[in-house]
């Protein structure tokens, strides 16, 4: 996966406006080693501790917009400074993480640093955050918003009943009905169904 490290002047072009000071006293006091990576479908951050010789490591994906950016910057900080308080005592997004997840983002909450949109959605998910952003659904659906828009990339809800779409590896399915919270879809190819999250990015056929 390229990597690139992210000079601390050149961080506020990733973050919103009036965040730059605030992200860059945790990354300082901590002297975390922040990268910036290309987009990585499975996640869009990720945090190594620290080990002899080595800082603490956060890295992010370069392609979400700044609002995403910044939660998703968040909550790799909450697990840096879960492990200073716990080491691997608990469990990686369990009660601990999540107070100290929800502490920081309050902090940026109550400086109206999101669109209303934005900010309602993650005042709802202060009371039990999901392990990732990308776990909730209604979060991901507002901060799409604010994507550069890609064309014929949609969300699998938005695809009409019986009609084909293509994943990112390129295979195509067939959207079906939806089953509790996931749609059942075949695989044109092979015929197999597989549950599709109704906010997963497809592309149109």
């Amino acid at each position: 996966m390229s990597k690139k490290e992210a000079p601390l002047h050149h961080l506020q072009n990733y973050l919103p406006a009036g965040t730059y000071e605030a992200v860059l006293n945790y990354l300082r006091q901590y002297k975390v080693h922040l990268t910036i990576t290309k987009q990585r479908k499975s996640i869009l951050g990720d945090y190594r501790h620290e080990t002899p010789g080595r800082n603490h490591r956060i890295s992010v994906n370069g392609n979400l917009n700044v609002y995403s950016f910044l939660i998703t910057l968040i909550h790799e900080l909450a697990h840096l400074l879960t492990f200073e308080r716990y080491g691997h005592r608990v469990p990686a997004h369990g009660r601990e993480w999540k107070l100290i997840y929800s502490g920081l983002l309050k902090q940026f909450l109550d400086n109206k640093i999101f669109p209303v949109e934005i900010e309602t959605e993650l005042i709802l998910s202060l009371k039990n955050p999901a392990a990732s952003s990308c776990a909730e659904e209604g979060l991901i659906r507002v901060l799409k918003k604010f994507d550069s828009t890609m064309p014929g990339l949609c969300f699998v809800e938005e695809i009409a009943f019986r009609a084909l779409f293509r994943t990112a590896d390129g295979r195509v399915y067939q959207k079906g009905e939806k089953l509790r919270k996931r749609f059942k879809c075949i695989d044109i190819k092979t015929d197999k169904v597989y549950l599709f999250s109704p906010v997963h990015e497809v592309n149109t056929v």
